[in-house]
């Protein structure tokens, strides 16, 4: 099985807060994924069979054929990676429908039955097809993982022995799995926004998108049980179908037109027997749990740094940066990990955890502004609270990157009072530094965080580990390190375009 690319600590969340909900949406882009658009078609087949060992599929081929004709259309107009997008109906009376990563998707009779024209119908196959487009499945597994890994997916070198099925299988494994299929409230919005521009271009109104959620919110007191799994797994909102609505008022409006077949395909259902209520929720054994060393815990030893430096030049320009003649530089994706012999321990499990060492890499977003505006009172992290203005895009962006690294290293905490403002390559950057006991050494560890911003609202980010007791004697090959790091601004952008997905 394909091993993982360039795999980073955390991909943080970029973007407005509520103050700014009155501005232009951003075209939303693929957020930090552990998995390649390869991987992708590789789960979802996998997921695909196992789930249809619990869906009772309709099997009916002139309704298979119909529904499957919408998707193909929306399919040539769907952003990002060519996804072999296929649909089943699925023989249950309850309003919903799903897909699974890489393109595999599933529509229930019931909302066949409850859309009033092809045009609804549409609207929800768009929605869903846009989770696959935004790669929203892998990006939802790749934050669960990330949550049990803590500080062990760090960087290129960390990413070696982590393949994609020991990633899925930490995570509950393939089929129906809620890291695939359950969302956040802005990846609902972004399906939203990227699905009504789908359905623009392939000739539907995409007010039948708001016009459909509208008519299941309805619903919902006179039969909730029909709707409820759908308005559970598509969090509502009061403002969601007004979203639409301003979204289609800005679309191109060629003409409309539809395929052909609604009618007909209601008419046919009407003749078959009734299906059952069959709502099969998504299950995962999602349980973090900490690795232990066999052994139990290690002391951690290494030469002194070298005083005589190398340069690390990523392969494609990005950036540079200094390193002790004596570490070994370890490059992957836009990372790389710098560590002395013995700065990098093997866990029971295979995964590796850096001790002592430097890992520089690219930041990319990782979820929705509103998500991230709702969460961001850490308890032991506040630097950047003031709630009666926008935080700029690299205090944003700082701040949720450390809140992930807390989150998922719950031994680790912040130092007190605001990050330190400074300027890394005459950029503005920030820094903090975390401490705490480390459960594989069971001595004390620092972890110091540098941001720096880029132009597009990303940043490039360097992580400086060393246990505490040699803090004080590696602070001035750390300076050393963080004053030769150069960016080249416009090579991040070239990364991207070249590789056919956004950085890492």
């Amino acid at each position: 099985m394909k091993q993982l690319h360039a795999i980073v600590l955390a991909a943080g969340i970029l973007g407005a807060n509520p103050c700014l909900a009155q501005t232009a949406p951003k075209q939303p882009q693929p957020g930090f994924n552990l998995f390649t658009v390869s991987q992708d078609i590789e789960i979802g087949k996998q997921s695909a069979i196992e789930a249809e060992k619990q869906l009772r599929l309709l099997n009916d081929r002139n309704t298979d054929r119909y529904v499957n004709r919408i998707v193909a259309r929306l399919a040539s107009y769907a952003p990002g990676a060519k996804y072999p997008y296929q649909i089943k109906v699925v023989n249950a009376s309850e309003v919903n429908a799903f897909a699974l990563p890489g393109g595999p998707m599933y529509v229930n009779r019931g909302l066949l039955e409850t859309a009033r024209n092809e045009a609804e119908l549409a609207g929800a196959l768009a929605h869903e097809m846009s989770h696959v487009a935004l790669r929203h499945g892998t990006h939802q597994a790749s934050k669960a993982y990330l949550a049990q890994s803590g500080l062990g997916i760090l960087g290129g070198l960390l990413g070696k022995s982590t393949s994609t099925s020991k990633v899925v299988n930490a995570i509950g494994g393939v089929g129906l799995n809620v890291a695939f299929l359950k969302f956040s409230r802005d990846d609902e919005y972004q399906a939203d926004l990227v699905g009504a521009q789908i359905m623009a271009k392939a000739g539907y109104s995409p007010l039948a998108m708001a016009s459909l959620f509208e008519l299941l919110r309805s619903q919902q007191s006179s039969n909730p049980g029909k709707v409820e799994q759908f308005l559970s797994d598509h969090p509502s909102s009061a403002d969601r179908e007004a979203r639409i609505r301003q979204q289609a008022a800005t679309l191109a409006s060629g003409q409309t037109s539809v395929l052909g077949g609604f009618d007909a395909t209601r008419a046919r259902l009407r003749g078959l027997p009734a299906p059952s209520s069959q709502q099969v929720v998504a299950q995962s054994n999602i349980s973090p749990s900490l690795d232990t060393l066999a052994g139990g815990q290690v002391v951690a030893r290494v030469d002194p740094p070298s005083s005589r430096f190398l340069r690390f030049e990523h392969p494609a320009g990005f950036f540079t940066i200094d390193y002790p003649d004596n570490w070994n530089a370890y490059p992957s994706g836009l990372a790389v990990s710098l560590a002395p012999e013995g700065g990098v321990i093997t866990r029971s499990d295979g995964r590796q955890a850096m001790l002592y060492g430097v890992i520089v890499n690219h930041y990319t977003p990782f979820g929705g502004a509103e998500d991230r505006w709702r969460g961001n009172l850490q308890r032991n992290y506040v630097p950047f609270e003031d709630r009666t203005r926008p935080r700029a895009a690299l205090e944003d962006a700082t701040d949720d990157l450390v809140s992930t690294i807390l989150s998922s290293n719950p031994y680790l905490s912040a130092e007190a009072g605001p990050a330190r403002a400074e300027r890394i390559d005459a950029a503005p950057g920030f820094s903090v530094l975390l401490a705490g006991i480390s459960p594989v050494t069971g001595e004390e560890e620092r972890v110091m965080v540098h941001t720096r911003g880029l132009p597009d609202g990303h940043v490039i980010y360097a992580l400086f580990t060393v246990p505490g007791r040699d803090y004080a004697t590696m602070q001035q090959t750390f300076a050393r390190m963080l004053r030769t790091l150069t960016v080249n601004d416009e090579a991040a952008h070239r990364v991207a375009a070249n590789s056919g997905n956004p950085p890492r």
